[in-house]
C-alpha cells in the first residue's frame, strides 16, 4: 500500500468500488454532495448524528447550533428533500432524524479500490 502522501499508481488505485457511474448516478451523487457542501448543514448533520442519529426537534437544533429557527428549518428542509433526513411532525413539534442508507451509499461510491 502506498504511503499517505504518495501519488497512487495504476496498481494501487484503479477504480471506484461502485464501478463506472452512469450519467444518472453521477447527477444524483453530485446533487447529494452539493447539499452537503454547506458548512451550516454539515454542522447540523453532525449535531443530529452526535446522539446516535435519534430524532431531534428543530428548536433543540436551533438552541444547540446558535442559528435561528428559520435558518435551521431551511437547512433541514434541504437535507430532507435530498433524502438524507426523515421528518416527523407530532402536533407542533417537528423532529428530524438521519437516514443512514444514503450515507453508506456515498461512502461506497467514494471508496477507491
Amino acid at each position: 500500500m502506498a504511503a499517505p502522501n504518495t501519488p497512487p499508481t495504476a496498481s494501487t488505485c484503479c477504480s471506484l468500488s461502485a464501478g463506472l457511474l452512469t450519467h444518472a448516478d453521477a447527477d444524483r451523487y453530485a446533487q447529494l454532495f452539493k447539499v452537503l457542501a454547506d458548512p451550516a448543514r454539515l454542522r447540523l448533520l453532525s449535531q443530529l448524528a452526535e446522539d446516535g442519529c435519534g430524532p431531534i426537534s428543530v428548536s433543540e437544533l436551533a438552541t444547540q447550533s446558535g442559528l435561528s429557527q428559520p435558518t435551521v428549518s431551511h437547512h433541514l428542509k434541504k437535507l430532507t428533500d435530498a433524502g438524507l433526513l426523515s421528518k416527523t411532525r407530532r402536533g407542533k413539534t417537528v423532529t428530524h432524524q438521519v437516514l443512514p442508507a444514503p450515507f453508506a451509499e456515498l461512502r461506497t461510491v467514494l471508496q477507491m479500490e
